[in-house]
Protein backbone atom coordinates (compact mmCIF):
# COMPACT_ATOMS: atom_id res chain seq x y z
CA UNK A 1 0.00 0.00 0.00
CA UNK A 2 2.62 2.40 0.92
CA UNK A 3 4.75 1.75 -2.23
CA UNK A 4 1.13 2.28 -4.19
CA UNK A 5 0.67 5.64 -2.56
CA UNK A 6 4.48 6.69 -3.24
CA UNK A 7 4.50 5.73 -7.17
CA UNK A 8 1.09 8.09 -7.29
CA UNK A 9 2.78 10.49 -5.72
CA UNK A 10 5.79 10.36 -7.58
CA UNK A 11 3.74 9.88 -10.42
CA UNK A 12 1.46 13.02 -10.02
CA UNK A 13 4.76 14.93 -8.96
CA UNK A 14 6.21 14.48 -12.31
CA UNK A 15 3.11 15.40 -14.40
CA UNK A 16 2.48 18.66 -12.47
CA UNK A 17 6.22 19.79 -12.96
CA UNK A 18 5.72 18.62 -16.84
CA UNK A 19 2.87 21.21 -17.34
CA UNK A 20 4.30 23.45 -15.64
CA UNK A 21 7.23 23.06 -17.86
CA UNK A 22 4.70 23.42 -20.87
CA UNK A 23 3.16 26.79 -19.35
CA UNK A 24 6.70 28.44 -18.86
CA UNK A 25 7.69 27.46 -22.12
CA UNK A 26 4.81 29.03 -23.29
CA UNK A 27 4.83 32.31 -22.19
CA UNK A 28 8.81 32.47 -23.37
CA UNK A 29 7.87 32.87 -26.86
CA UNK A 30 7.31 36.48 -26.78
CA UNK A 31 9.23 39.23 -24.27
CA UNK A 32 7.58 39.36 -20.87
CA UNK A 33 5.44 42.41 -19.37
CA UNK A 34 8.44 43.24 -16.95
CA UNK A 35 9.90 46.99 -16.17
CA UNK A 36 13.81 46.96 -15.85
CA UNK A 37 15.97 50.11 -16.65
CA UNK A 38 17.42 51.50 -18.90
CA UNK A 39 21.64 52.46 -18.44
CA UNK A 40 20.69 55.94 -17.79
CA UNK A 41 17.43 54.92 -15.07
CA UNK A 42 15.00 55.34 -17.12
CA UNK A 43 11.86 52.61 -16.76
CA UNK A 44 12.31 50.40 -19.85
CA UNK A 45 9.36 47.81 -20.61
CA UNK A 46 10.78 44.79 -21.78
CA UNK A 47 7.44 43.68 -23.43
CA UNK A 48 8.52 47.09 -25.64
CA UNK A 49 11.63 45.96 -27.15
CA UNK A 50 11.09 46.01 -30.35
CA UNK A 51 12.78 46.63 -34.25
CA UNK A 52 10.34 47.79 -36.55
CA UNK A 53 10.03 44.57 -38.22
CA UNK A 54 13.55 43.43 -38.30
CA UNK A 55 15.40 40.38 -35.83
CA UNK A 56 16.28 41.57 -32.52
CA UNK A 57 18.76 40.04 -30.39
CA UNK A 58 18.68 39.55 -26.37
CA UNK A 59 22.03 38.94 -24.81
CA UNK A 60 21.55 38.67 -20.63
CA UNK A 61 25.14 39.18 -19.17
CA UNK A 62 27.08 40.28 -15.91
CA UNK A 63 29.99 42.55 -15.60
CA UNK A 64 31.80 39.79 -13.86
CA UNK A 65 30.93 37.24 -16.18
CA UNK A 66 33.92 36.67 -18.33
CA UNK A 67 32.12 34.37 -20.86
CA UNK A 68 29.66 36.75 -21.45
CA UNK A 69 31.92 39.93 -21.45
CA UNK A 70 34.07 38.50 -24.39
CA UNK A 71 30.82 37.16 -26.15
CA UNK A 72 29.48 41.02 -26.30
CA UNK A 73 33.22 42.43 -27.41
CA UNK A 74 33.49 39.47 -29.94
CA UNK A 75 30.43 40.76 -31.35
CA UNK A 76 31.12 44.28 -30.81
CA UNK A 77 33.57 43.70 -33.27
CA UNK A 78 31.13 43.24 -36.20
CA UNK A 79 28.17 44.20 -34.88
CA UNK A 80 28.31 47.75 -37.56
CA UNK A 81 28.65 45.18 -40.07
CA UNK A 82 25.56 43.23 -39.01
CA UNK A 83 23.38 46.18 -38.67
CA UNK A 84 24.49 47.02 -41.93
CA UNK A 85 23.66 43.64 -43.29
CA UNK A 86 20.59 42.62 -41.80
CA UNK A 87 18.96 45.45 -39.50
CA UNK A 88 19.43 43.68 -36.47
CA UNK A 89 19.48 45.71 -32.88
CA UNK A 90 21.04 43.92 -29.59
CA UNK A 91 19.62 44.64 -26.75
CA UNK A 92 22.03 43.52 -23.71
CA UNK A 93 20.45 42.96 -20.25
CA UNK A 94 22.95 43.32 -17.45
CA UNK A 95 21.70 41.11 -14.49
CA UNK A 96 24.24 42.94 -11.88
CA UNK A 97 22.81 43.15 -8.74
CA UNK A 98 21.98 46.41 -6.48
CA UNK A 99 25.58 46.11 -5.39
CA UNK A 100 27.48 46.22 -8.56
CA UNK A 101 24.85 47.83 -10.68
CA UNK A 102 26.47 51.34 -10.78
CA UNK A 103 29.88 49.24 -12.70
CA UNK A 104 27.79 48.92 -15.48
CA UNK A 105 27.79 52.23 -17.12
CA UNK A 106 31.87 53.04 -16.81
CA UNK A 107 32.04 49.25 -17.73
CA UNK A 108 30.43 49.19 -21.32
CA UNK A 109 31.84 52.94 -22.00
CA UNK A 110 35.28 51.32 -21.22
CA UNK A 111 34.27 48.61 -23.68
CA UNK A 112 33.08 50.89 -26.10
CA UNK A 113 30.08 48.95 -26.82
CA UNK A 114 27.12 50.96 -29.22
CA UNK A 115 24.43 48.51 -27.86
CA UNK A 116 21.54 49.08 -26.20
CA UNK A 117 22.06 48.06 -22.21
CA UNK A 118 19.04 47.29 -20.16
CA UNK A 119 19.73 46.71 -16.17
CA UNK A 120 17.97 43.88 -14.12
CA UNK A 121 19.24 44.29 -10.89
CA UNK A 122 16.23 42.21 -9.42
CA UNK A 123 16.69 39.74 -12.17
CA UNK A 124 12.63 40.42 -13.19
CA UNK A 125 13.03 39.78 -16.77
CA UNK A 126 15.39 36.71 -15.86
CA UNK A 127 13.18 34.80 -14.06
CA UNK A 128 10.21 35.69 -15.99
CA UNK A 129 12.17 34.69 -19.53
CA UNK A 130 13.54 31.20 -17.64
CA UNK A 131 17.11 32.28 -18.01
CA UNK A 132 19.30 30.58 -15.96
CA UNK A 133 23.30 30.50 -16.62
CA UNK A 134 24.95 33.82 -18.46
CA UNK A 135 25.49 34.13 -21.21
CA UNK A 136 22.00 33.26 -23.04
CA UNK A 137 21.21 34.76 -25.75
CA UNK A 138 17.78 35.00 -27.60
CA UNK A 139 16.99 36.36 -31.22
CA UNK A 140 13.21 37.39 -31.96
CA UNK A 141 12.29 37.51 -35.58
CA UNK A 142 10.29 40.98 -36.64
CA UNK A 143 7.40 40.10 -35.01
CA UNK A 144 8.94 39.81 -31.56
CA UNK A 145 8.52 36.21 -31.12
CA UNK A 146 11.49 34.35 -29.54
CA UNK A 147 12.84 31.70 -32.44
CA UNK A 148 16.22 30.82 -31.32
CA UNK A 149 17.85 30.69 -27.70
CA UNK A 150 21.79 29.63 -26.49
CA UNK A 151 23.39 29.55 -23.40
CA UNK A 152 27.10 29.87 -22.82
CA UNK A 153 29.71 31.20 -24.75
CA UNK A 154 32.96 29.88 -26.88
CA UNK A 155 34.56 31.48 -29.50
CA UNK A 156 33.04 31.35 -32.76
CA UNK A 157 29.52 31.37 -31.59
CA UNK A 158 29.03 34.62 -32.85
CA UNK A 159 28.55 33.33 -35.96
CA UNK A 160 26.31 31.17 -35.29
CA UNK A 161 24.06 34.35 -33.95
CA UNK A 162 24.31 36.36 -37.06
CA UNK A 163 23.49 32.93 -39.40
CA UNK A 164 20.42 32.65 -37.45
CA UNK A 165 19.78 36.70 -38.06
CA UNK A 166 20.19 35.96 -41.78
CA UNK A 167 18.09 33.15 -42.03
CA UNK A 168 15.41 35.31 -40.46
CA UNK A 169 15.97 38.48 -43.08
CA UNK A 170 15.37 36.00 -45.77
CA UNK A 171 12.77 34.56 -44.38
CA UNK A 172 14.06 31.22 -44.17
CA UNK A 173 12.89 28.92 -41.09
CA UNK A 174 14.66 28.61 -38.16
CA UNK A 175 15.30 25.17 -36.78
Amino acid sequence: MKKATLIVIFLSAFVLCFAQSEDASAKRKTIPDVNIKDIYGNVFNAAKIDNGGKPVIIDFWATWCKPCVKELSAISDVYDEWVKETGVKLYAVSVDDPRSVSQVKPFVDGKGWTYTILLDQNSDLKRAMGVGPIPQTFILNGKGEIVWSHTTYAEGNENDVIEVVRKLVKGESIK
